[in-house]
């Protein structure tokens, strides 16, 4: 995939060749010394107007501009809408459990089955994008996105529900490594690209925060079914955009043909890894509900598979690279330790991240008795300091370190989860949890834009697709297997609490404050991995002369 030969974000200058005269008949003449004023002969009758080379130029560079923005408003919204219903979620699962009859086991699987499915479905949704374009791959996604997000709204049991949110995540697995397939076909290397994949990222907080919000308003009012059917509305909108205005020259590739599709995508290896996280993923979401259940004859079964049919994918990795045939994944890839690094990073933090919400959230209505709009209302700091950590990393990636920015963020973030776990039941608000989710999702989407910029930049032009895949697959497992590994340790905790009633306050709450622990040590690990594997990685995202 080619870069185009003249990048929209970095377009000469285009000067005027007639200028303004003002009252006095004088002309401005503009340059690059000074701005004098000359007197001219007086011409009444003649209109200043653009020679036709500078009104093409002119004309070119607004549509540049016009360009500029579509491309960003297209990834932006569409990763925001997807954040949107995560955030929605988040506080309408306890009226969509109520509603749809959902048991202990599965209440958190409309959260957590859509990042499963998005995850082991982006590798291969790369790939796909290299082959056929990320414009078309864009677009096709972003259509099954408004249709699952319709049938979501619509379902009437919990089953219904849970698989239309898996067919959901599929969708998004198209988007997001379209998405940012078209960011890197679309700016060159330098403080263009790099805004645009902080406007990527800052969809993300500002799409979360505002379901925390409209989520806990909708639930609490007409019902939580509107928070996907506003998310339909946004996903068709845009849909009706991108096929208007996105520009036909972005992501596009040859011609695809049957040829091309066999041999440039691993089938056989994403179908491999596939299999495996989402077997694993199954019994992780088991075993998070009730930790005996691992032994059973069926779940040590799939676990067996899912382990062996790892080693198969590192076998076949292996086989693929040695014939120089395409690899999903080529094991030569995790020899560079900074490649690595990022990548358990990103696992790390984003599954701590959202466990951070999720708990927080269970604590604000389950522990102090809030309703589900008082508890949106209260997670909604992190808005303002998601969007901030993007925009800022955005505009400084290119002049201070990578590894301090990532060091410096995580630090921050790693004391949300000891406020959480410090907290009393009747502490105010401004005391420890306002703190907790201000600082919550500074780790995670300053991270965003570093990693995003580390890893496509270790990867061949012709795989972008493949490289978003890759960072993007990292940090959807990281939330689903974050968050099962939090709630086994909270439901463990709360089953082992000496209180009679389990679902008491009491007994919940010895399992939320073990859950916040558990989530300072995930914190504490990614901290001390970016020290070690992140060391002088100087700036990224310099321009590219």
């Amino acid at each position: 995939m080619s870069l185009p030969t003249q990048p929209i974000s970095h377009l000469s200058t285009i000067e005027l060749e007639s200028y303004p005269h003002n009252s006095n008949n004088q002309s401005v003449l503009n340059n690059n010394n000074n701005n004098d004023i000359l007197p001219t002969p007086s011409l009444p009758h003649a209109p200043t107007t653009l020679s036709p080379p500078a009104s093409k130029a002119a004309k070119a560079k607004a549509k540049a501009k016009a360009r500029t923005v579509i491309v960003i408003t297209c990834v932006a919204v569409i990763t925001g809408v997807n954040s949107f219903l995560n955030g929605a979620l988040v506080v309408a699962t306890p009226a969509i459990a109520k509603d749809l009859r959902l048991s202990v086991g599965v209440v958190l699987w409309p959260v957590t089955i859509q990042a499963l499915t998005c995850g082991c479905t982006l590798l291969l949704a790369g790939s796909i994008a290299d082959v056929v374009g990320s414009r078309h791959t864009y677009l096709v996604g972003n259509f099954l996105q408004t249709l699952t997000s319709l049938a979501c709204g619509l379902a009437k049991s919990g089953v219904q529900l849970i698989v239309f949110r898996a067919f959901a995540g599929v969708a998004a697995s198209l988007c997001l490594t379209s998405a940012v397939s078209i960011i890197n076909d679309a700016f060159v290397p330098g403080r263009g690209r790099n805004l645009a994949f902080a406007a990527m990222g800052g969809g993300q907080p500002v799409g979360f925060g505002l379901g925390l919000t409209l989520g806990g308003v909708l639930t609490s009012s007409i019902g939580w079914e509107w928070g996907f059917y506003l998310s339909a509305i946004i996903n068709g909108l845009v849909f009706a955009l991108s096929m208007w205005q996105l520009p036909e020259g972005v992501g596009k590739v040859e011609s695809v043909t049957l040829r091309r599709l066999g041999e440039e995508i691993d089938w056989v290896g994403a179908l491999i890894i596939s299999a495996a996280l989402a077997m694993l993923s199954y019994v992780l979401a088991i075993v998070s509900t009730d930790s005996s259940v691992i032994h059973e004859p069926g779940n040590i079964a799939l676990l067996t598979v899912a382990l062996a049919l790892l080693v198969a994918f590192v076998s076949w990795m292996h086989r693929q690279e040695k014939l120089r045939r395409a690899a999903l994944i080529p094991n030569s890839l995790w020899k560079d330790k900074v490649f690595t690094s990022i990548c358990i990073n990103v696992f790390l933090v984003w599954g701590s991240f959202n466990a951070v919400e999720q708990f927080g959230n269970f604590f604000l209505q389950n522990i102090q008795e809030l309703s589900a709009l008082q508890a949106g209302l209260r997670l909604s700091p992190a808005i303002v300091t998601g969007v901030l950590a993007n925009i800022l990393v955005g505009l400084l990636v290119h002049r201070i370190r990578a590894d301090w920015i990532v060091i410096f963020s995580l630090v921050l973030s790693w004391s949300s989860p000891l406020l959480m776990a410090l907290i009393k039941p009747k502490a105010t608000y401004w005391s420890f949890a306002f703190a907790a989710f201000l600082l919550n999702p500074i780790g995670a989407d300053g991270l965003f834009t570093v990693s995003n910029l580390l890893i496509t930049s270790r990867f061949p032009m012709k795989t972008q697709g493949l490289a978003g895949g890759v960072f993007q697959t990292t940090s959807q497992i990281g939330k689903s297997v974050g968050l099962a590994l939090t709630t086994l340790v909270a439901n463990d905790i709360t089953a082992g609490s000496s209180s009679k009633d389990k679902e008491a306050s009491p007994a919940l709450m010895q399992g939320y404050r073990a859950a916040f622990w558990f989530l300072v040590a995930i914190n504490s690990t990614s901290l001390c991995l970016s020290v070690w594997g992140l060391r002088r990685i100087g700036t990224v995202g310099r321009k590219q002369d």
